[in-house]
């Protein structure tokens, strides 16, 4: 699979009727991490107690482990859902509502926190772990998404190539392994020898800001 792939999604569970609001992406009560005790094997790092080939991704770094039931329960605005982030993110595909994201030739859409004052060329060179949108979403997604009530950046990238995971890192100590924090991670530093992964990241570039304003105009 390649990094930029477009391709339009297999069947999906998108947002619930009775949960119109809920992204994709978000984590529901009823979606609590399965049982999976973590060990340290000397010479290789953190591994599952009884890891199967499915815990680890095609780069070899391992996972939290999810159980996928969405609509169920409570939805959990604070916790995305590892395993449906790292779909949305390989494929392409809006956080809302999980169809193919909003492309044209300047790049796919992604809806960001404005830190344009934080560097010139914001956000070129950046690492996201928020996936794309598609244009019919940017409105509510701008209104509901608590990280960007504050404001809210509408940003065009033609290159957004997957660099690496946010994880977990866990340190060993006299009591066994512990986690310390998270952490931003690109795919091969050895760090990622002693981290679970939870959310995939792209790094933008080529990227160009786009009136929000013009498009929650078109999406109407």
């Amino acid at each position: 699979m390649t990094d930029n792939v477009r391709h339009a999604p297999q069947v999906h569970d998108g947002p619930s009727s009775r949960h119109p609001l809920v992204p994709y992406i978000n984590a529901w009560s009823e979606e609590e991490d399965p049982p999976g005790k973590v060990i340290e094997i000397p010479g290789r790092g953190l591994v599952y107690a009884d890891e199967l080939v499915t815990d680890r991704d095609d780069r070899g770094v391992l996972w939290f482990r999810t159980i996928s039931r969405p609509r169920q329960g409570r939805p959990n605005f604070q916790r995305v859902h590892p395993l449906r982030q790292r779909r949305a993110m390989r494929r392409l595909l809006c956080q809302v509502c999980a169809e193919p994201a909003d492309v044209t030739e300047d790049g796919v859409l992604w809806l960001l926190k404005d830190q344009r004052t934080d560097w010139p060329d914001w956000p070129k060179g950046m690492g996201v772990t928020e996936p794309p949108v598609c244009l019919s979403c940017v409105p509510v997604a701008a209104r509901q998404c608590p990280a960007l009530r504050k404001g809210a950046a509408a940003i065009r990238a033609r290159s957004f190539p997957v660099s690496g995971v946010r994880a977990m890192i866990y340190r060993s100590g006299p009591d066994g392994l512990n986690p310390i924090g998270e952490k931003n991670i690109p795919y091969g530093n050895s760090a990622l020898r002693w981290a679970r992964a939870m959310n995939l990241i792209r790094k933008l570039n080529e990227c160009t800001v786009v009136s929000l304003e013009e498009l929650c105009q078109k999406s109407k």
